[in-house]
């Protein structure tokens, strides 16, 4: 009798041994070994899965030295050991969230093109090649999916800009080149489930008339470069890619590009000029991307979340999609939780769920146990926010009003140890290290703001630096070619105005950095 039994080959589960305890299961000769992706569990990684009549049990976290005992307590038939779990689909943490986008995640086999299709893969696809490319741009907008790699721009206009642009040679391009501080999932769904994203982009190319495509993916991700190339090879094989797609005419070519690892190069932009041979570096918009994109022609650019939400949003339809979240934020996002906490991984949810739940019902608190003080939302360029703000509920135009951003739906906890001048100082070198060097206010500003930052740290002048630690931030905010350098002063602000009390350590002239901060304020 041969029982299934899932090891992951997720990076992160790689990183902790995962490989050594798929090839010590996989020496027993009753044993079907299938290397899944992850289901975002982070904690219970190396999360082993054994198909039972009872359902698939989890054991997690197992380590090499595990397996043995493992096998003689009769895991093979979901016995009970220290390290079982239970049926994985009834863990609280698991089916309270709602997986769209990660719904194969962790689920099936990333490399075979049958169990895709089992779970439903290439039902979008199929059903985007019976309507008209109106129709299809029409759905994606109904839908109203928004651009999950940080802008939040709609991502239907965006398809019928392009559609609309008259040219023979059209792109479409995925940045995958996720640099943000805390942020995997990027990373997980190409890893775990690569056909959603070939699909998402066919689908993409099918609506706006293009015919090839690039996945231009970060050198940091060897796995998921790995996955992707044999993932293509295999669309290729069942006439998913290339020419007369499911015998419906329609031709597309799909690559794998691999970036330096710059974090400029999450920028649509950049990653057009890295994409063309170039040093990565912004280019002033208008024309926008859309109409004058790769190698001057009209170019979708989205991220891997955004074109891995595609399919379902044609297989299930628009409504279905738009039923999830709150407003104008609709669907759901791919959450990712990091830094100081008790369960890192993904949790996949309708917008709206609290800053609040994600990281003291899922996140568990803090992983040092102490209390938390602040998280960071949106990557290195996203606010600093207190536990008082933790009812904020997770969309767009909530965040926006006060003073943040949801970003990429990365989520960094910070404990009651951290000094937040010291993550003030961290933001503005941040961005002297990574600034493209294009535009002033990015390049030296930066620079320039360490420098302040230093100085009011030291307590020199402390006033009067923070009132040109505030001119700076209003001149990069306005000045800066990208959100690189226009974003980089809202982690500083966001630290002086939360955590004020971090500015004013050390003895000075008289002067509270509470009150600097409300003059400041009134000021405006």
């Amino acid at each position: 009798m041969t029982v299934t039994v899932y090891v992951p080959r997720d990076s992160a589960a790689k990183s902790v041994g995962a490989d050594e305890i798929a090839a010590a299961i996989a020496e027993d000769p009753r044993v079907r070994l299938i290397r899944n992706g992850s289901r975002g569990m982070l904690w219970l990684e190396p999360l082993v899965e054994v198909v039972t009549p009872e359902g698939r049990i989890g054991y997690g976290p197992v380590a090499p030295e595990d397996v043995e005992g493992l096998f003689a307590v009769g895991f093979l038939d979901g016995a009970d050991h220290r390290l079982r779990l239970g049926p994985v689909d009834q863990l609280e943490w698991l089916a309270s969230q709602t997986r769209v986008t990660f719904a194969r995640v962790g689920v099936v086999d990333p490399l075979s093109t049958e169990d895709y299709v089992a779970h439903g893969g290439m039902a979008g696809l199929h059903k985007a090649l019976s309507m008209t490319q109106e129709e299809v741009i029409a759905e994606v907008t109904e839908s109203g999916l928004r651009g999950r790699g940080g802008a939040g721009f709609p991502t239907g206009i965006k398809w019928k800009t392009v559609l609309d642009a008259q040219s023979p040679l059209k792109f479409v391009c995925c940045n995958a080149d996720e640099g943000d501080s805390g942020t995997f999932a990027d990373r997980m769904l190409m890893e775990g489930d690569p056909f959603t994203l070939i699909e998402g982009m066919t689908i993409a190319a099918y609506a706006v008339g293009a015919t090839e495509g690039y996945i231009y993916v970060r050198s940091e991700y060897p796995d998921a470069v790995s996955v992707l190339r044999q993932a293509i090879e295999l669309a290729y094989a069942r006439g998913w890619l290339g020419d007369d797609i499911l015998g419906s005419g329609l031709t597309f070519d799909l690559a794998v590009r691999v970036g330096a690892g710059a974090y400029i190069c999450g920028e649509e932009t950049s990653m057009l000029e890295s994409l063309e041979g170039k040093r990565g570096v912004i280019r002033a918009k208008p024309p926008i991307p859309a109409l004058h994109g790769l190698f001057g022609k009209p170019t979708i650019v989205n991220n891997v979340l955004s074109l891995g939400s595609v399919p379902m949003i044609l297989a299930d339809g628009a409504k279905a999609f738009a039923a999830y979240g709150v407003g104008r934020s609709r669907g759901t996002q791919v959450f990712q939780l990091a830094g100081n906490i008790a369960r890192g991984g993904i949790v996949e949810t309708a917008f709206g769920v609290t800053l609040g739940d994600l990281v003291n019902h899922y996140g568990g608190g803090s992983r040092s146990g102490r209390p938390v003080r602040a998280v960071q939302v949106g990557g290195p360029l996203g606010a600093y926010l207190p536990v008082s703000q933790f009812d904020l509920p997770m969309d767009y135009e909530a965040f926006a009003a006060a003073g943040a951003m949801v970003g990429h739906g990365g989520v960094v906890v910070f404990d009651d140890t951290v000094d937040m001048a010291k993550q003030a100082r961290f933001a503005m070198e941040f961005c002297a290290v990574e600034s493209c060097g294009k535009c002033t206010p990015c390049r030296i500003g930066s620079v320039r703001g360490v420098e302040v930052i230093d100085k009011i740290i030291a307590g020199r002048n402390r006033s009067e630096n923070l009132v040109l630690l505030d001119d700076l931030c209003d001149l990069m905010t306005d000045g800066s070619l990208c959100a690189m350098g226009g974003l980089t002063p809202m982690p500083v602000r966001s630290a002086v105005k939360h955590f004020p009390e971090d500015f004013n350590k050390l003895p000075t002239e008289g002067f509270s950095i509470l009150e600097a901060t409300q003059s400041l304020e009134a000021g405006r």
